[in-house]
């Protein structure tokens, strides 16, 4: 019988990697945000990921080097999918990146992560990451990691992802031979459970429950000198003061409130910035209950759809007086110039966590459902 070599076991075949993560935009202005990712994100591939793989006879292409002209997104997952390997950035939870990322995972073939050292998405905190810093003294520690990676790789084989042995399990249920050949018989004793999953996912959920809490000291915080500031400005208005008196407190209000307001807009970037990657693992896992029999669910199961539905009712309490308080802050811009920065920081704030919140709810709804197929 012939036996087909994968071509990592081939010595002649050619490898392709394909390297997923943040592009940014090479036409931005420069210093932008979006320029300096771009640089940032080319010099990992030309200084790290390319050097690496050549070692290995390995081509490296980003989505931005493709050479074959065509729809871009099909392209992007012709190649997430058929490459012999992938290299993912998973720095600050791109959601293209977890998409295209989740996607490789389910096809079981060998995957690399990298990231940024601070920046990892919690709910793939579980599997192994390279994690490099920007400083140019730094990146060789990283090319040498991933050659390290590759060459166990290609000299072991690499291991299959979670999500790739979850769907083997699916797959040999019935005692179907998997994609690997392997009969399905014997069960996987490192591939985590749901339980594991609930646990990665409720340290984020704990860590946005967190950001809310700083949230909402910031606004007590801005509220009480806000009151305060009212009830000197009634007193200067009684007294009849000059406009300049009354101007001098008005900034000094604007001084008061800068420091909160610009705490509360570095809060809800934070905030938003994690909410990509922890609503992908929610989904998973509410995925994972999903194709789990409703008799096979134990209580911890339970507990997070639970979780999610009570998440859902104190979220629509708590965004109710966030966009109450930010559509007081603008009503007050007017007033001087003074106030401009704050109330700007103060209105970013509720709209990155508004934004950012939307998907809570679809979790409450996904929840509400398979709690029912739970009772019933």
């Amino acid at each position: 019988m012939t036996t087909t070599l994968a071509p990592w076991q081939d010595p002649e075949s050619a490898r392709t990697c394909f390297v997923i993560g943040p592009i940014g935009n090479p036409y931005a202005q420069n210093g932008s945000t979006e320029r300096d990712e771009y640089e940032h994100h080319l010099r990992i591939f030309e200084q790290v990921i390319a050097p690496a793989c050549e070692r290995y006879g390995i081509t490296p292409v980003r989505a931005d080097g493709i050479p074959h002209a065509g729809d871009i997104t099909e392209q992007i997952c012709r190649y997430v999918i058929e490459s012999d390997l992938v290299i993912a950035d998973v720095s600050g939870g791109n959601p293209n990146v977890m998409y295209e990322l989740g996607l490789r995972h389910i096809t079981g073939k060998p995957t690399i992560h990298i990231g940024e050292d601070g920046q990892l998405p919690f709910d793939i905190a579980s599997i192994r990451t390279i994690r490099y810093h920007r400083q140019r003294s730094h990146l060789a520690d990283a090319l040498r990691t991933i050659e390290g990676a590759l060459e166990v790789g290609l000299r072991d084989g690499f291991e299959p992802l979670t999500p790739a042995r979850v769907l083997r399990g699916l797959l040999t249920t019935d005692g179907a031979t998997d994609p690997a050949g392997d009969t399905g018989n014997d069960e996987d004793e490192d591939a985590p459970g749901l339980l594991d999953e609930f646990a990665a996912i409720e340290d984020g959920l704990a860590e946005m429950t967190a950001d809310m809490e700083a949230i909402t000291k910031t606004i007590e915080t801005i509220g009480v000198v806000t009151e305060q500031a009212n009830t000197e400005f009634v007193d200067l208005t009684q007294a009849n003061v000059p406009m300049s008196a009354r101007l001098a407190a008005v900034v000094r209000y604007g001084q008061s409130i800068s420091t909160p307001a610009e705490e509360l807009h570095s809060t809800a970037r934070s905030f938003a910035g994690r909410m990509p990657a922890l609503d992908s693992g929610v989904r998973a896992a509410l995925g994972l209950v999903e194709v789990t029999a409703p008799t096979e669910r134990d209580g911890s199961t339970q507990e997070f759809l639970d979780q999610l539905m009570g998440l859902a009712e104190s979220s629509q309490e708590g965004l109710a007086s966030l966009n109450g308080f930010g559509t007081a802050a603008e009503g007050i811009s007017g007033m001087s110039r003074h106030l401009r920065a704050p109330v700007k920081n103060i209105s970013a704030a509720v709209k990155q966590v508004t934004s950012a919140m939307t998907c809570v709810e679809d979790w409450a709804s996904k929840a509400r459902t398979l709690s029912r197929d739970t009772t019933e």
